[in-house]
């Protein structure tokens, strides 16, 4: 049965380029448009049974009766399922069909967010006992495991779009590429809140959970029809052969007479810049899952604000999280000519002053919506450069999916630690408890970027 499993997801073999150069320039455009507009729109779609649960935190919390640390519990499940099968399921993405994983893995997605809103129609707290345990009890840890499974089949859909990115966008142009696919994040996190907040108040839990998770089924059969494996596997040359570009030595050495765990020893676990980017991951992740997770919560309890006009200042965060991720692309390529610390430098520096900036007022709805916007842009140049571009350009292409699998589990070990540590600050000391760790997170991340900058400058000065 495992065998018929690992044989159902197998990359598909290569096949040998017999086509014409006209040919192939009229069939690479093509698969390249495709494979991109199924990378960006299959992760927004993939954030529709992620993030709806930040939309839930009030209701958990009011209606079931959770406390914050509870709620936290139900985050880190996600996180931590999240973080292990990111990394193991980078190393599986590096040899499996594209095609096959990302759909089925939303599929599966899906069928966790149906089962967690069910969860909550069967077991009301406060009625039953089940096994001498209160039935909140089993209520908060039947959640917690359909979450984190949730979260290990959300972990599939990022891995395949690294590949594909790699595999069929060179290093010239994925700077750029990598920027704007990156927007589909920030959509993603706007429509899991949007739609939510839309139905909850006639649906509930079913609104936040059950309606995006039908939308993900319908979706992933659109991700089967637009996705492909690497160019090699339809027939076409690599794409530094197709765009005159010549190929990394990490690239194409490895190939030839070196095993695949020993690439990956070499060019990540031997690898001191990719274990510093991990570290510095998880403090991005900390800021990034502090303030998308939690911050409707903060506005309704510490700023009074309705949870409807809460959840349209969280969608400022993710609109101008857009730009914010496309300037840090454009930016490193362009005017940092490849250089991409001083860009998570000036981003960090940016966040960091925003998030202390917002608990200084009261009632000032404009500069809400303002400084969250703001804590989004900032945001987006890190997550996307550090874990992301920068992971994958510090090792080799043979190990991209496992390479952002690897800072990927070191930036949900932050995400834990946000979820977790934000509830159980916010429950022993307050809203300006959070505030410091959000921000004390964003000075450490800077001291490990300015190290990381040194070396990038020396790195460029070599070659």
């Amino acid at each position: 049965m495992f065998r018929k499993f690992i044989d159902f997801f197998k990359e598909p073999p290569a096949i040998e380029v017999t086509k014409s150069e006209e040919e192939v320039a009229r069939e690479y455009p093509n698969f390249r448009r495709n494979i991109f507009f199924s990378c960006f729109f299959g992760y927004i779609i993939y954030h529709l049974c992620r993030k709806n649960i930040v939309v839930a935190y009030p209701y958990l919390t009011n209606e079931l009766g959770f406390t914050n640390a509870q709620v936290g519990i139900l985050g880190s499940s996600l996180y931590i399922a999240y973080g292990i099968g990111k990394f193991l399921n980078g190393i599986f993405a590096d040899n499996a069909d594209v095609r096959k994983f990302m759909p089925t893995a939303l599929i599966l997605s899906a069928v966790c967010n149906i089962c967690f809103a069910l969860s909550a129609f069967f077991i009301t707290p406060g009625e039953l006992t089940f096994f001498g345990l209160p039935s909140a009890t089993i209520l908060l840890w039947l959640m917690a495991f359909f979450w984190g499974a949730n979260g290990w089949f959300q972990s599939m859909g990022f891995p395949p779009i690294a590949k594909s990115l790699t595999y069929w966008f060179s290093n010239s142009e994925r700077g750029t590429k990598w920027a704007i696919w990156s927007t589909s994040h920030q959509i993603g996190v706007f429509l899991a809140v949007f739609i939510p907040g839309l139905t909850v108040k006639y649906l509930g839990l079913s609104g936040i959970f059950i309606i995006p998770a039908l939308i993900c089924i319908l979706f992933a059969f659109a991700l089967f029809w637009g996705l492909r494996d690497k160019p090699a596997t339809v027939g076409l040359p690599d794409v530094e052969t197709y765009r005159g570009e010549p190929q990394r030595a990490a690239d194409v050495d490895p190939g030839a007479d070196m095993t695949y765990p020993q690439i990956f020893k070499k060019y990540i676990l031997r690898n001191k810049v990719i274990w510093l980017l991990a570290i510095a991951y998880i403090f991005v992740y900390i800021i990034r899952c502090g303030t998308e997770d939690w911050i409707i919560k903060f506005l309704v309890e510490h700023k009074g604000d309705p949870l409807e006009l809460a959840t349209h200042k969280l969608s400022a965060l993710a609109f101008c999280g857009i730009a914010g991720a496309i300037l840090a692309g454009v930016l490193s390529d362009k005017l940092f000519k490849g250089l991409r610390m001083p860009v998570n430098l000036l981003f960090l520096a940016g966040v960091t002053l925003c998030i202390w900036l917002i608990t200084l007022y009261q009632g000032h709805h404009t500069l809400d919506f303002i400084l969250v916007g703001a804590i989004g842009f900032f945001t987006a140049g890190p997550q996307l450069l550090i874990g992301g571009l920068c992971a994958v350009e510090s090792s080799s292409k043979k190990v991209a999916s496992a390479s952002i699998g690897f800072t990927g589990i070191f930036g949900y070990i932050g995400a834990v630690l946000s979820s977790w540590g934000t509830g159980h600050i916010i429950d022993n000391f307050g809203w300006l408890g959070a505030k410091w760790f959000w921000i004390s997170s964003g000075v450490v991340c800077i001291a490990i970027c300015i190290i990381l900058a040194v070396w990038e400058a020396k790195g460029r000065k070599s070659t």
